[in-house]
């Protein structure tokens, strides 16, 4: 069990889940619940998508690097930059195929409204930069770029090599909800995916993009963020509960929360975190809102979520 809802005293809500921890080596340390049983990644595979769009000549620069890495919140800075990576390569809005969407931040979508925005956009979607950076990549390597989505193309098909690799596992390929190919997993082959980021050479420009943008990457209010934030280390959020860790040289962590609670999967995180002492004494306080978020009440706190996380230690 990873968590509990406590609302005005009485526990109103149990989230099961499975949590796997790796050391440098790539050798299990410390799991938590059933580490073996398979969900996709979702957007945590974004890193991964990421290395192999700019390995096939994406040319992103760090800040554009870390969007294509993102589930970003929609603000504007986000939409800019999606709209310069799109123009520098001579495309459009037109030629993304992630369906059109508002900003998952309700802010963000407010002001796009105000500023007389009607109806959901590609470029809104929060999976923008990552199709854009697949994209690029296609226009780069000269593939075609109408059919940068298919999973038997030359994009996909290294994307889902490296993913297999760097798991261990034999991926199974799905369609993510913004109709990129996404691929299966388990908690373990997460963690051990996560490593490879933190330990791996090939993988550090995308670690330093992610941790000097971790806004970028995530937005302003998600544990992913927090966590780059506040120690070394760089983290990427899945739809449905998932979240993986990259501690640099030091750890891959990955969490599922099986009921699909996002919030459960960050405050599960950071409680894995603490136990290896990831963070700083300074990072208590701006951490405590995801280790307990609270739960309202006619708009008041009325209670919280308690960490339920206790590690098997090998």
């Amino acid at each position: 069990m990873l968590a509990e809802q406590v609302r005005s005293g009485l526990v109103e809500t149990l989230h099961d889940g499975a949590v796997a921890i790796v050391d440098s080596t790539g050798e299990l340390v410390a799991w938590s619940g059933d580490i073996e049983r398979p969900f996709f990644f979702r957007s945590a595979a974004k890193p991964f998508q990421a290395t192999i769009s700019q390995a096939a000549g994406a040319g992103l620069v760090p800040e554009e690097l870390a969007l294509a890495c993102a589930s970003h919140d929609g603000e504007a800075v986000h939409l800019a930059l999606v709209e310069s990576m799109l123009h520098r390569s001579g495309l459009s809005e037109a030629d993304l195929q992630c369906p059109p969407d508002w900003p998952i931040r309700a802010e963000a979508e407010r002001r796009l409204l105000l500023a007389g925005e009607h109806r959901p956009r590609r470029l809104f979607h929060n999976c923008s930069g990552k199709h854009t950076a697949m994209l690029r990549a296609c226009v780069s390597s000269g593939w075609d770029p109408t059919k940068y989505l298919d999973p038997g193309g030359p994009l996909q098909e290294q994307i889902t090599e490296l993913i297999s690799e760097v798991s261990r596992i034999n991926v199974r390929i799905g369609v993510d909800g913004c109709g990129a190919p996404v691929h299966s997993t388990t908690v373990l082959g997460m963690a051990r995916a996560f490593l490879r980021l933190a330990v791996d050479d090939g993988f550090m420009p995308v670690y330093r993009a992610m941790h000097a943008y971790p806004r970028l990457v995530s937005g302003i209010s998600n544990a992913d963020a927090a966590i780059a934030v506040n120690a070394d280390a760089v983290a990427k959020r899945g739809a449905r509960g998932a979240l993986g860790v990259s501690v640099r040289h030091r750890f891959g962590v990955a969490v599922k929360c099986w009921d699909g609670s996002d919030q459960v999967a960050g405050m599960t995180a950071i409680a894995a975190l603490d136990q290896l002492e990831v963070f700083p004494p300074n990072a208590w306080e701006p951490l405590q809102r995801h280790r307990q978020p609270q739960v309202k009440g006619g708009g008041v706190p009325v209670g919280a979520y308690r960490s339920l996380l206790e590690l098997q230690w090998a």
